[in-house]
C-alpha cells in the first residue's frame, strides 16, 4: 500500500467523527474493517454504520483479527501481535488488489493508547501515513460528567489499570484519568479523600455513568461493569479520580 490514513472515530457516537475524518472516509480508496470475534460484533457494525453515514464509496474488506498468546509474558505477547496484525493488513491489501489510499476507522483517537501507529510502522515497504485526530475517551468522559479535565494549573497523570494495579498512585499526582483497566483497579487505591467520575460506552445510546466519593461509587461501578459486559459481550470503559486534598473548589 501507498498511503494508510488512521482515521479517528471517536468512541461510538458517529457524531463524534470530524468534517475532515468523513472526507477522508469518503475519498479512501479501500477500507479495512476488523472482525474481533464472538460477541464483538458490534463494533464492526458501528464501523459499517459510520461509512454508511459518511457517504464512504471505497471497498470494504473485513479481516480476522488475532488472538494474543496468553501463554507469553505481557510485552513479547503484545510484540508478536502487533506483528500478526501487520502481516494481516499488508496480506489483505495485496488480495484486494487496489492502489489508492487504505483507510482505518480507529477507536478514539489514533494517538492515545492505541496501537495502530506502532502495527503502521512494521509494515515493509512503509507508506505515506495521514493521522486524522479523533475524539478521545478522555474527553468523551469529561463532557458525560459536565466536568474540567484538569484543576486551575493543575496536572493530570494518564495511566493504565496495570501500571495503577503494580505501581499504586502516582507519585505526586492530583488528577489521574485510568485507560485500559479491566479489573476494576481502583480497588487497590486507599479511597480516603478520592473522587471518581467512571463511564463506559462513552457516546453511545447505551452510555452508563457513575460518580461520587470512591469508597461509595465504586462498588455500584464494579457491580454496573459487570452486568453491561454480560449483556453485550465487551465493554471499553474510563474513569478519573481526584484528590480532594488541597482543592479550591475552582477548577
Amino acid at each position: 500500500m501507498q498511503e494508510l490514513w488512521l482515521v479517528g472515530i471517536g468512541t461510538g457516537n458517529p457524531s463524534h467523527v470530524t468534517l475532515e475524518g468523513v472526507q477522508a472516509l469518503r475519498e479512501a480508496d479501500l477500507i479495512l474493517i476488523p472482525r474481533k470475534g464472538a460477541g464483538k460484533e458490534d463494533l464492526a457494525h458501528l464501523r459499517h454504520q459510520i461509512l454508511r453515514d459518511c457517504g464512504a464509496a471505497g471497498k470494504v474488506v473485513e479481516f480476522d483479527m488475532p488472538q494474543r498468546d496468553a501463554a507469553l509474558p505481557y510485552g513479547q505477547r503484545v510484540e508478536r501481535w502487533h506483528d500478526q496484525i501487520a502481516t494481516i493488513w499488508a496480506q489483505t491489501v495485496k488480495d484486494a488488489g487496489r492502489s489508492g489510499p487504505v483507510a482505518l476507522l480507529v477507536w478514539g483517537d489514533p494517538g492515545l493508547y492505541d496501537s495502530t501507529l506502532r502495527i503502521a510502522g512494521r509494515l515493509d515497504p512503509k507508506p505515506r501515513l495521514r493521522v486524522v485526530p479523533g475524539i478521545t475517551a478522555l474527553q468523551a468522559l469529561t463532557a458525560a460528567h459536565a466536568i474540567p479535565f484538569n484543576t486551575v494549573n493543575g496536572a493530570v497523570t494518564v495511566t493504565t489499570g496495570r501500571q495503577l494495579r503494580d505501581h499504586g498512585w502516582p507519585k505526586g499526582a492530583e488528577t489521574i484519568v485510568v485507560m485500559l483497566d479491566g479489573e476494576c483497579s481502583f480497588q487497590m487505591l486507599d479511597p480516603e479523600g478520592l473522587t471518581i467520575w467512571w463511564g463506559t460506552f462513552l457516546g453511545m445510546s447505551e452510555q452508563i455513568l457513575e460518580a461520587g466519593a470512591l469508597h461509595e461509587a465504586g462498588p455500584r461501578i464494579i457491580a454496573r461493569r459487570a452486568e453491561a459486559r454480560e449483556r453485550h459481550g465487551w465493554i471499553m470503559d474510563t474513569y478519573l479520580l481526584r484528590r480532594s486534598v488541597g482543592q479550591s473548589g475552582a477548577y
